[in-house]
């Protein structure tokens, strides 16, 4: 090959090539041109019905027993006995006997009190028969009229004192032997106990703490804002105050369940807490240590949740607490999917719901889903169940979509 031919030959190739690549680079199609497609956002929706809604306020406490109160003993002596029951914790009815005061001088002074009933009855009748002498000598003796001591008449009168006196006596002898024998109040519970069998025990000192357990209460604060809507048990100055108030449910966790009770406000405090601004309402639950199935007695001391049966809500429109937004304002959305701003009245708060007195009609969507971007007349797409992001129209939306 010449030399030509080896030089020349590449550059016409490569010439041929660029032409080649030129062409095919004029004559390729000028690119469609296209506007962006925007598709609106997909939200959740909820459909609108009124209805009325039973309101609830929730509070807590501590429960404490209705009845508590110092045993103290009305005699003074040794402790020969104590019951089995007169321990912490131990039960009792009403009537049980809980200790037993050593009766011997008692005993002995209700001898002593009866012999000076006999003497007193003696000595009355001794003063009878003076005072009839006396008046007979008077009427076969004296003259004029007889004054009170001369007819023996204040001497009687002495020995009638005398005699109840001492019938007195024995009363005061006999209730202190009874006495000895230290009874339960009514049916309860001993919270503490400071004496035992041989130990002093002296009139008026406490030697236990009780409680009834009939019912139990709790102490429950509320404030202002929430009286509203609670039918309490006011008390005014010549009113019956038996009034019965609205029903409470207690709940607490014991040994890893939650538990409740079921009880009723029966009254209010006297007065509003000046540090928090509390009103006080005390619930009470009867019978709380009867045994109900696997549930724990409601125990003195229990930390327990609260929720109280108020009013009924009429007419109102239930959503979920994130569909309000600031200003007390709605998202709806009309039949086009369209997003519209609207005002609402919230008539409460409960929970994670809101109730909506006003500002919504029965039937309307309103949109549950947080949008970066609302604006007032955007197009929005409603979410399909399972959310596969396809979109569908109202009519084919339940009251809810998830």
């Amino acid at each position: 090959m010449s030399t030509l031919t080896r030089y020349v030959l590449p550059l016409l190739i490569l010439l041929a090539a660029g032409l080649g690549a030129f062409a095919i680079f004029v004559s390729k199609p000028a690119p469609e041109r296209r506007a962006p497609e925007f598709k609106p956002p997909l939200v959740r929706v909820h459909k609108v019905e009124l209805q009325d809604v039973q309101l609830t306020i929730r509070s807590q406490g501590t429960v404490a027993p209705r009845t508590e109160s110092r045993l103290v003993p009305e005699v003074s002596g040794r402790v020969l006995r104590v019951s089995p029951a007169f321990v912490v914790g131990g039960f009792f009815e009403a009537g049980d006997s809980l200790l037993e005061i050593d009766p011997y001088d008692y005993r002995q002074a209700l001898v002593q009190a009866r012999s000076r009933v006999a003497q007193a009855r003696l000595r009355l009748a001794q003063e009878e028969a003076e005072a009839e002498v006396a008046r007979r000598e008077w009427v076969e003796l004296g003259s004029g009229e007889a004054t009170p001591l001369t007819l023996r008449q204040l001497q009687l009168e002495d020995a009638h004192a005398a005699l109840q006196a001492a019938s007195a006596g024995v009363e005061q002898a006999q209730r202190d032997l009874e006495r000895t024998v230290v009874k339960a109040p009514y049916a309860g519970r001993v919270r503490d106990k400071r004496v035992d069998v041989g130990q002093y025990v002296t009139r008026g000192t406490a030697v236990a703490t009780l409680y009834s357990v009939d019912a139990a209460e709790v102490r429950l604060p509320l404030p202002d804002s929430e009286l509203a809507y609670l039918d309490l048990p006011l008390n005014y100055r010549g009113e019956d105050a038996d009034r019965r108030g609205p029903e409470v449910t207690l709940q607490a966790e014991f040994g890893g369940t939650v538990h409740r009770w079921v009880g009723r406000v029966v009254r209010t405090e006297g007065e509003i807490d000046p540090s928090s601004r509390m009103v006080h309402v005390v619930a009470q639950v009867k019978d709380p240590y009867g045994r109900d199935g696997d549930r724990p007695p409601l125990a003195v001391g229990m930390f327990v949740e609260a929720e109280l049966r108020g009013h009924i809500a009429r007419d109102v429109a239930v959503l979920p607490r994130g569909a309000l937004h600031p200003g007390d304002v709605v998202w709806t959305v009309d039949e086009e999917g369209r997003l519209h701003f609207r005002e609402v009245h919230v008539f409460r708060t409960q929970g994670d719901q809101v109730l909506i007195s006003s500002g919504l009609a029965q039937g309307e969507w309103v949109c549950l889903s947080s949008l970066e971007a609302a604006t007032e007349g955007m197009r929005v797409r409603i979410a399909a169940e399972g959310g596969d992001g396809e979109g569908m129209q109202l009519s084919e939306v339940s009251a809810d979509t998830p």
